[in-house]
């Protein structure tokens, strides 16, 4: 059965298939996993989710830091004050499982929770209980593969990133995403590959959904959390950054510092480590993918894929 309803890759426009579904506990195929016009998420973006990758490796599928995906995923359910009906351990057996049961030999992942359909006020609670599915497809470069051979072109956003006071930007929360839908649609309309945001203040913040990172000379500077998601890539690109030699420092700053970087690039599960040649039509460096970067992007994908024993306790692995 796997096999029949395993889904094709998506990227593009292409209409997307999930195959198999973990919905509230059961493995459905993905006509059966329904969920009424009237849930209280789709009206008010009262959800929570995750986005995790499992890669290929020559142990098999393995999941790319699944406790702490799945930690993260919790924690945004307790800001939001939803009591989910399964446990962090369910919750990761049905990651593996959706992951198990489609074939993937690697694939992106999605965990949702969301506030359901018994009662529709503005608050969700205490009568609308949570709903949880997993769904997971093949899915390939994220920006496309030009991206990633010269470098993604960045525009400023208008649309500035929401501030702690406004939005629970530490939470995965679907309604805060609003924000990045914006801010990638502008992008588009204006040519460019992703958006960049800025804060309150006018320092950057991140991507339309990527940390932010820069090169000066051979020391590099990761973003300040700020109002930024506490990213699970960015963390492991840290470490594997350190691990390499490099000097890592934090600090804020404006994007007229990253136009006079010598390079920078995103990070995210789903762009994983991307170099950025252009920022607002200034060429960042030379214009190209950086050296540094393609090096970082490098180790990445061999900690991520099982080539480095080193980074053997983030992977996971399908059918241990």
């Amino acid at each position: 059965m796997a096999a029949e309803t395993k889904p094709k890759s998506i990227g593009g426009d292409s209409k997307m298939k999930t195959g198999l579904i973990w919905f509230n506990g059961h493995i459905v195929p993905q006509e059966e996993a329904k969920v009424s016009v009237l849930t209280h998420a789709l009206h008010y973006g009262t959800s929570v989710f995750e986005g995790i990758r499992a890669y290929e490796t020559p142990k098999g599928p393995a999941v790319f830091r699944l406790k702490e995906h799945v930690e993260r995923f919790f924690h945004s359910a307790k800001v939001m004050m939803f009591e989910l009906p399964f446990t962090p351990e369910q919750v990761s057996e049905g990651i593996l499982s959706v992951v198990r049961e489609n074939s993937y030999k690697s694939c992106y992942i999605r965990p949702l929770a969301w506030m359901g359909a018994t009662s529709l006020g503005v608050n969700p609670l205490p009568n609308n209980p949570a709903e949880v599915m997993v769904a997971a497809w093949e899915w390939g470069t994220y920006l496309g593969d030009e991206a990633v051979r010269k470098g993604a072109r960045l525009i400023t956003s208008s649309w500035a990133r929401f501030p702690a006071n406004v939005m629970p930007g530490k939470a995965k929360v679907g309604g805060n995403y609003v924000n990045s839908a914006l801010a990638r649609i502008e992008a588009h309309q204006a040519g460019a590959d992703e958006a960049l945001l800025l804060d309150k203040e006018g320092f950057v913040a991140e991507g339309s959904g990527e940390n932010l990172f820069f090169f000066k000379g051979s020391t590099l500077y990761v973003l300040e959390h700020s109002v930024n998601l506490m990213g699970i890539t960015r963390d492991s690109v840290i470490t594997i950054a350190r691990d390499l030699g490099y000097e890592v420092r934090e600090c804020r700053a404006t994007r007229d510092q990253l136009y006079m970087a010598d390079e920078v690039f995103m990070v995210g599960t789903a762009a994983e480590v991307t170099p950025v040649s252009s920022l607002d039509h200034r060429a960042i460096g030379s214009g190209q993918a950086g050296e540094h970067t393609m090096r970082l992007r490098k180790a990445y994908l061999e900690a991520v894929q099982g080539h480095n024993p080193k980074y053997g306790p983030w992977l996971t692995y399908v059918n241990p």
